[in-house]
């Protein structure tokens, strides 16, 4: 790794937010307060992903009190990856900065974060050191997807590790090429490559409510990794049907010695019933598995945008022409025909 020039660089930290209006009134100015002492060209944009609460009105009044400030607010709920690409499609910075809205990615790392980027890493993610804060069915599970995921694949993701990171330029455009509409943000920060770091943090509580990202959506997303970056289903089922085939060509092979050798008659009705609705559960789950990675497919070839914008607020890094308060046709962005 090369290290880079010491010049403070241009600064683009990304929010995804859904109904964190109690939270984005104190967390904005926080990280603002941080992201002002390491550059003085920053812009800080919140993605609204179909809030139903008051965070329109909080962030047109932070918007109107830091022009810093970007707000973009998604025609309805997309989904945490989309508001994470429309968040990155949206940035101009040297440098861009993954947070959470919720104000448990402490900001104390970001000064470190970019001292290791000025020492050459293009990637300074942080791994969480313990999940206190989570059950024992869900710190189970996430090991159980982090195994699967990587099972068999060249490119391994993290373990532990989130959103929260600091990115290059030119990873940030990396990553704007990649065509997917079913996007597992982790699962693409890893595929890209470049020269990455690992930092070690501990979440820090909730500045206010509950995490609307619960089990069902951490199944869904898991789902999503898994179809995406790994055929180990497919090969799982392989296995099972060659396991499956060879169990039955010995039985078939015991049944028809017994009666030549031994006189025993052929099992009836039983073995049949039984076998007939093992054999039918097998199939089924196999179609389940294949429909899966078809209705992917299917999602794809429809070319549809991963995210529409119906209004932007704030100027930030942009040019004098995204004047605050400008609001946006229900379009594609630019961003948005990859």
């Amino acid at each position: 790794m090369m290290s880079r020039s010491p010049q403070s660089p241009s600064i683009s930290c990304v929010i995804p937010a859904f109904n964190e209006a109690r939270n984005l009134g104190a967390v904005v100015p926080h990280i603002l307060e941080t992201l002002s002492s390491l550059s003085d060209r920053i812009e800080l944009i919140v993605v609204d992903d179909g809030s139903r609460d008051d965070t329109t009105q909080v962030m047109q009044a932070l918007c109107a009190a830091h022009s810093e400030v970007v707000y973009l607010k998604l025609s309805r709920n997309f989904g945490k990856e989309p508001a994470l690409t429309a968040g990155i499609d949206a940035t101009r910075g040297d440098v861009v900065v993954l947070m959470d809205a919720d104000g448990q990615h402490p900001v104390a790392l970001l000064p470190e974060m970019l001292q290791k980027w000025q020492a050459g890493s293009d990637v300074v993610y942080a791994v969480r050191k313990t999940r206190e804060d989570q059950s024992g069915l869900q710190v189970s599970l996430t090991g159980l997807f982090y195994r699967m995921v990587n099972f068999g694949n060249r490119v391994k993701i993290p373990a532990n590790a989130g959103d929260f990171r600091l990115m290059d330029r030119k990873v940030v455009d990396a990553l704007k090429s990649l065509p997917e509409r079913n996007r597992f943000m982790k699962g693409l920060y890893a595929w890209v490559g470049f020269n990455s770091t690992a930092i070690d943090y501990q979440p820090l509580p909730r500045a206010d409510g509950k995490s609307n990202f619960g089990l069902r959506g951490s199944l869904s997303l898991a789902l999503t990794g898994i179809l995406a970056f790994s055929i180990a289903p497919l090969r799982a089922l392989t296995l099972v049907g060659l396991v499956l085939s060879a169990i039955a060509l010995g039985y078939g092979g015991w049944v028809v010695g017994e009666y030549f050798f031994s006189g025993i008659a052929v099992p009836g009705y039983a073995t049949i019933v039984v076998g007939m609705m093992f054999f039918s559960g097998i199939q089924l789950l196999s179609i389940g598995v294949l429909a899966e990675y078809v209705g992917r497919i299917y999602e794809e070839v429809k070319q549809r945008p991963p995210y529409l914008i119906s209004q932007r607020a704030g100027a930030g890094l942009a040019t004098p022409a995204s004047a605050v308060g400008e609001d946006l046709p229900l379009e594609r962005q630019e961003a948005s025909l990859l």
